[in-house]
């Protein structure tokens, strides 16, 4: 019985090498095959935040505008590496069998700002003479330097997208352009409520844009308060939505 015994140990020991073995090239495979699939990739920290917005048209240039507050954010986000996109439908009020849509992704786009324009349509001279490029929406407020939130200040270059940050407090604006009946602008007169008037210094159909178009699209003046825009911010590096809502335009 004992050389039974015996017969039997000897038999143990090359059925457990042969489990090793398989348990072995089992987890070899499975870590070669998740390299190959891309299961596993280097993670990149993606910073979060809470925000607002606000769009309002109410047929005048002085009451209608874009703005989008940063209540919160994990940490100061470049705005060059965040793309803000707004889409929309809506039926033209005038047309009712006519329906407008419009998607817009800003990064790049620049557009108007009251003032003297040099004669390409897209740049803003300063008092001095200086052209400058403008960038939608302006920034206010901290994460921007040398301006405060008083929107009625231009600072010009660093209020461009893509120069400033997204920072708690860091409000992003545009509104449409407008001054009086003899320069032109947006709904200047109570007869011309939603529409672009002609003035010597501004005509929609020769100059490319102003901020609203630059933000919401050329045909933006559509839109009624009641309708929705849709707005996101990505966060282009990796491709992760930081903030996405359905705006209703006041």
């Amino acid at each position: 019985m004992s050389k039974s015994f015996l017969k039997n140990t000897d038999a143990v020991s090359p059925v457990v090498g042969v489990m090793l073995m398989l348990v072995v090239t089992v987890i070899i495979a499975a870590v070669v095959s998740a390299y190959s699939s891309g299961m596993i990739v280097t993670t990149q920290k993606v910073p979060t935040g809470s925000f607002d917005c606000k769009i309002s048209n109410d047929g005048s240039w002085s009451n209608s505008g874009f703005s989008l507050s940063v209540l919160s954010v994990s940490e100061p986000i470049q705005t060059k590496d965040v793309k803000l996109t707004t889409s929309w439908v809506t039926t033209n009020k005038d047309k009712p069998t006519e329906r407008i849509s419009d998607t817009v992704a800003t990064i790049g786009l620049q557009h108007q700002l009251e003032g003297k324009y040099s004669n390409d349509g897209n740049s803003y001279i300063d008092h001095y003479g200086t052209v400058k490029k403008l960038q939608s929406p302006l920034g206010y407020g901290p994460g921007v330097q040398n301006t405060t939130a008083d929107f009625t200040k231009v600072t010009i270059n660093e209020q461009n997208y893509g120069n400033y940050l997204l920072t708690a407090g860091t409000t992003l604006v545009a509104k449409p352009y407008g001054k009086d009946a003899t320069t032109g602008g947006y709904g200047i007169a109570q007869d011309k409520r939603y529409e672009y008037t002609k003035g010597n210094k501004y005509d929609p159909k020769t100059i490319k844009t102003d901020e609203m178009g630059g933000i919401l699209g050329s045909k933006w003046y559509n839109l009624r308060p009641g309708d929705t825009v849709n707005v996101r911010l990505t966060y282009m590096p990796t491709g992760s939505v930081l903030f996405e809502k359905d705006v209703i335009v006041e």
